[in-house]
């Protein structure tokens, strides 16, 4: 099949290179992972000129090979024990007062990462009682005391990505289960309420409007707060090719919708990713 010409609503325009290469510097210097880096985000510019960055720890190499991912897969190293004070060190530099962790999904360890999730949350709860964090999990098999272990450590927002329709899982994300990630995310508000529950999904791999809708509706059911909805675009080392360019109508029609729900914060448009202006949302947590 032909590829379909990229419209002009996702031409990329100019950046900063002085100010990218600063915020680089400071993640070498620390050892630190970004998914802006390892994933080739669309907005890696626009997020490195505002000296903000999206954490990816754990490594760098992920345990499961979705198809929709440019992170490097295979058998990872073990943890790095200064990891977490290297996150309040960078957190410092940058001067962030909204921090979004990742991770790769790490299969291989007992627990998932939960406790590392953990300790990071804590040691910038002691750095800064009043930053605002944000942990983007993978699904931890759906171990309820994994995610208990990461609930406990009170992130004011955890996030967990739907990815696709049910009917595209399989294809997109093999290793991973629709019904799981929603368990995922109800748990979260039945062990802390008061943590705010996000997720995202993508969109123009073949999904019509009403599986789109019909995936929101099971989102709400679990009381998810936050939602991001994005174009997805192939990664240089896949070969899931992009079925539909999403007209930037549509995702006003999705995010008019998704309101109409009930979700409390939602951002829908075409380079929309879970974590770009994650800050955007943070008057949910004022007061």
């Amino acid at each position: 099949m032909p590829r379909i010409r990229k419209p002009e609503w996702l031409r990329i325009g100019s950046m900063d290179r002085d100010k990218i290469r600063e915020v680089q510097q400071i993640l070498r210097k620390l050892n630190l992972h970004t998914v802006c880096e390892e994933s080739m985000c669309p907005n890696i510019s626009k997020c490195f000129e505002k000296k903000t960055a999206t954490f990816l720890v754990m490594g760098g190499i992920c345990t499961r090979n979705c198809k929709f991912c440019d992170i490097k897969f295979g058998k990872p190293l073990p943890l790095d024990p200064l990891e977490p004070d290297h996150i309040v060190e960078a957190t410092k530099k940058l001067g962030l007062r909204h921090v979004v962790i990742t991770s790769v999904t790490r299969d291989d360890l007992p627990d998932g990462g939960a406790a590392h999730f953990a300790e990071i949350t804590e040691k910038l709860r002691d750095y800064n009682k009043d930053i605002i964090i944000e942990l983007l999990i993978p699904d931890l098999k759906g171990n309820e005391e994994h995610i208990r272990i990461v609930v406990e450590s009170k992130p004011d927002i955890i996030n967990h990505n739907i990815e696709v329709i049910p009917r595209l899982f399989r294809k997109v994300t093999p290793q991973a289960n629709y019904e799981k990630s929603l368990k995922l995310l109800k748990v979260v508000k039945e062990m802390n309420p008061e943590i705010h529950t996000k997720s995202g999904l993508m969109v123009g791999l073949g999904e019509n409007k009403e599986e789109v809708f019909e995936l929101l509706k099971d989102l709400k059911e679990t009381e998810c707060d936050i939602l991001t909805i994005g174009q997805y675009l192939k990664p240089p080392s896949s070969d899931l090719e992009i079925e539909e360019y999403v007209h930037p109508n549509v995702f006003k029609e999705y995010e008019a919708k998704a309101y109409e729900m009930g979700f409390k914060f939602v951002a829908s448009a075409p380079f929309v990713r879970s974590s770009f202006n994650a800050e955007e949302a943070d008057f949910l947590l004022e007061g």
